[in-house]
């Protein structure tokens, strides 16, 4: 059944003229921005949950970018955006990951030149159990991970074991790698549906299709930089990009324009545009040159 509900969309897109979504692996061009946004056709009995998941992207990427629409009924035969464009996060571009808490995502650089990419949705930790941002190692790597439940975590429900065994009902899915710090893991998940929210205990959580892979690229050793960066500017060909994320309590505005200006490219800026995408925060990269 998963894979014909992974096809389907694919088949119903190519029949309407629309593109495929891209793979999880891009090269990246001489500018800031990988990916392009789609278009695809809702059909009866979708959810924008299964279409996030179909194609790659977390929650809140399909929610932002169709706000007002009904995440578990979507009105057949509306065309929606699907956000497979991303400007990069300003970090490092080595081998190793960045990882993006504001909007949900994770970036794998497989080599030291920087002319590629592997991105990943993830879900993050809860408020009050937040992922925390720096610089880490991964220090181990494990296939069948079993899960030695946290104190603080049985605290709240003394009903679970001290150690839930691999299987079915282990939430730290199949494989798992454990950054420096032993506090926090990247990780798959039995509940898929927590990708693209604030959901865990501070953990990473992939979709259980999406860990093995992550798992085969990374070794021991390589760098994973957690940054929180709600507003990002980039360049691509000449023009500006912004892409906003929600839920952060900041001044946008002045994030932007520090961004902006830390770059120089202010005298570029049409200033309707930077403050409707403000306004929108559709998660988006928007063209806001001149």
């Amino acid at each position: 059944m998963r894979v014909l509900a992974a096809t389907f969309p694919a088949i119903l897109m190519t029949l309407w003229g629309f593109t495929v979504a891209p793979a999880r692996e891009m090269l990246i061009g001489d500018g800031d921005l990988v990916g392009t946004v789609n278009r695809y056709l809702v059909v009866k009995d979708d959810s924008l949950i299964e279409i996030a998941r179909t194609f790659g992207l977390g929650y809140n990427e399909i929610t932002d970018a169709n706000p007002g629409m009904d995440p578990f009924i979507p009105r057949p035969g509306k065309v929606i955006p699907l956000p497979l464009s991303w400007i990069l996060p300003n970090a490092p571009r080595n081998r190793g990951i960045v990882i993006n808490l504001s909007e949900m995502r994770l970036y794998y650089f497989p080599a030291g030149d920087a002319k590629s990419v592997v991105t990943y949705p993830i879900g993050i930790g809860d408020e009050g159990s937040e992922t925390p941002v720096g610089t880490f190692r991964v220090t181990e790597k494990r296939i069948a991970p079993a899960w030695k439940v946290p104190d603080s975590i049985r605290r709240h429900d003394p009903r679970l074991p001290r150690v839930v065994p691999p299987g079915p009902d282990n939430p730290l899915g199949s494989h798992a790698l454990r950054l420096s710090g032993g506090s926090v893991l990247i990780h798959g998940t039995n509940k898929p549906w927590g990708v693209g929210r604030k959901a865990s205990h501070g953990c990473i959580r992939l979709y259980p299709e999406d860990i093995p892979g992550l798992f085969q690229l990374v070794q021991t050793g390589d760098r994973v930089i957690i940054v929180r960066q709600p507003v990002k500017i980039g360049l691509n060909k000449g023009r500006v990009f912004m892409e906003v994320h929600r839920g952060e309590q900041i001044d946008y505005v002045k994030e932007a324009l520090r961004m902006i200006m830390a770059r120089r490219l202010l005298h570029r800026i049409d200033g309707a545009k930077f403050f409707r995408t403000l306004k929108e925060k559709n998660g988006m990269p928007e063209d806001i040159s001149l």
